[in-house]
């Protein structure tokens, strides 16, 4: 018997796994390797196998809930505890990228991003993490977001912090389209700006904060 919300494990899938695979009685079944087995197939999390009364195995399955694709082409998928795992899921989802094994890193500062943007109705559509560990964010809105790296002096998320407090009375009264905010300086904030940016030798508008 299985036991759990399934939405995308399906009977196929599980027969697939466990056919031909496992031996035994009821009473003599490897329960680890049935749950192995079970953790094998795509989309499951975590399985508990037990026996139950008087001759079946009673099985709970916790499936990956998607939060992000890691990266635009790789078909990975970064479930809510920030844990790697493949498959396909339909609809947007945010695009994180990193180094390897920065997946629950990322997912954290996700949650952090997200909760400081809230007030400006936007969301962090990419959190991508370079070899540098610099932060780098794209907005629902298309803006980039340049916030650097962690320091002595303070983390990136008190940058966006400073950044979504003077947003409305600045970049939001906007009537240009902003593309490219750079964060990394102490006392102020870069912007690049599409329409004035028609020449290589013209520099980033820069307000301070």
């Amino acid at each position: 018997m299985i036991v759990g919300e399934l939405r995308h494990v399906t009977r196929g899938d599980i027969v697939g796994a466990l056919q031909g695979r496992v031996t035994g009685t009821i009473f003599t079944v490897d329960l680890e390797a049935v749950r192995a087995l079970f953790e094998g197939v795509p989309w499951v999390r975590r399985a508990q196998v037990r026996r139950g009364w008087p001759d079946r195995l009673e099985v709970r399955i916790e499936e990956h809930v998607a939060l992000a694709r890691w990266g635009e082409r790789s078909g990975r998928l970064v479930n809510t505890h920030g844990e790697p795992f493949s498959g396909r899921v339909e609809g947007p989802l945010p695009v994180f990228s990193g180094p390897a094994g920065s997946e629950g890193d990322v997912a954290r500062r996700y949650a952090a991003f997200r909760e400081l943007l809230a007030p400006l109705a936007l969301e962090p559509g990419q959190v991508a993490l370079n070899s540098r560990f610099a932060w780098q964010l794209r907005l629902s809105n298309a803006l980039t977001v340049q916030l650097g790296r962690d320091s002595d002096r303070d983390r990136v998320e008190d940058r966006l912090a400073k950044f979504v407090s003077v947003y409305p009375q600045t970049l939001g009264k906007s009537e240009s389209r902003l593309d490219y905010v750079d964060l990394r300086y102490p006392n102020g904030f870069s912007l690049r700006v599409p329409e004035v940016q028609k020449s290589e030798t013209q520099k980033p508008v820069r307000k301070r904060v």
